[in-house]
């Protein structure tokens, strides 16, 4: 006996239009990409329109995604990114030309207010998905939020955020799942974790990037197993989810931050249409006609 994949109740579309919208209704994955944080203008125009690219030869609805300002870099001299004023003119100017929904994380109410201005999906950092205050903000400002559950929460924890959301009258939300600590620097991807949280009705993205995190792994940083990511994708994939959020860099070795975890730009294509693939086979119902 197995256990059919759950299906979300709520539907909503994210981006000013219907030609750069993109829709969390189950009927094809969103993906999130981009890279971990915005290291200069010329780079993230250069990734955004690479990605903008692929996008279309493939025929998949993105959104971009790039932090500007990591606020809880392991060290205090590591490369934190432009800032809010600047980071969220970038986002926007990209958002506007490349015809595609934006998004980054915001740490503050303060920021919740000014990132609103400009960005399409506010995302609430892991470390962060308990603040009330920033998640009451966040549910008032009129966009989508993406809350990252957690590394330190059980799958059904994220009922009282969603909670939150409802109660000041933001409906368009999902969760993303990350990994939960395993350990010291460690972290495990629970697939089951997607299906619980779809069932209980919630959208759910699934992080390749950050569950094969190794945090403070290298002492005054993070390491990972970037190589593992695609792995993990195309499990939950496979398993139901409504989204894949993966961080790219043209040269992961030489990124400014989170740079073992980040698939390679040349890499990531295939990667996609794998994942497309997949998606196609488990929302067909086949795996679960032939017991797989």
């Amino acid at each position: 006996m197995t256990a059919k994949q759950s299906q979300p109740t709520s539907s909503f579309s994210i981006g000013n239009d219907e030609m750069s919208s993109v829709h969390f209704d189950g009927n094809s994955p969103v993906f999130i990409l981009g890279p971990c944080v915005i290291e200069g203008e010329e780079f993230i125009w250069e990734l955004a329109r690479n990605l903008k690219t692929i996008s279309l030869e493939i025929g998949i609805p993105f959104i971009f995604k790039a932090s500007y300002d990591k606020a809880n870099r392991t060290a205090s001299d590591s490369f934190r990114g432009p800032g809010i004023v600047e980071g969220c003119r970038m986002l926007y100017e990209i958002g506007k030309e490349l015809n595609v929904p934006v998004t980054t994380d915001v740490h503050t109410v303060e920021e919740v207010e000014k990132a609103s201005e400009k960005i399409d999906l506010l995302q609430i950092p892991a470390f962060l998905c308990r603040q009330t205050d920033l998640i009451y903000a966040a549910g008032r400002s009129g966009r989508a939020v993406n809350v990252k559950k957690g590394q330190f929460l059980a799958p059904l924890d994220v009922i009282p955020i969603a909670n939150k959301l409802r109660s000041v009258g933001c409906d368009n939300f999902l969760f993303t799942e990350r990994g939960t600590t395993f350990g010291y620097n460690n972290l495990v991807a629970d697939m089951r974790s997607l299906f619980w949280m779809r069932k209980e009705g919630y959208r759910v993205v699934f992080d390749a990037t950050h569950s094969v995190q190794k945090p403070g792994g290298l002492g005054d940083k993070s390491s990972g197993d970037g190589y593992l990511a695609p792995v993990l994708a195309k499990a939950a994939v496979a398993t139901g989810c409504d989204g894949v959020f993966i961080e790219t860099h043209p040269d992961p070795d030489k990124a400014k931050s989170d740079g073992p975890n980040q698939i390679p730009l040349n890499d990531l294509s295939p990667v996609l249409k794998t994942l497309v693939a997949i998606h196609g086979i488990a929302s067909s119902g086949l795996m679960e006609k032939n017991n797989v």
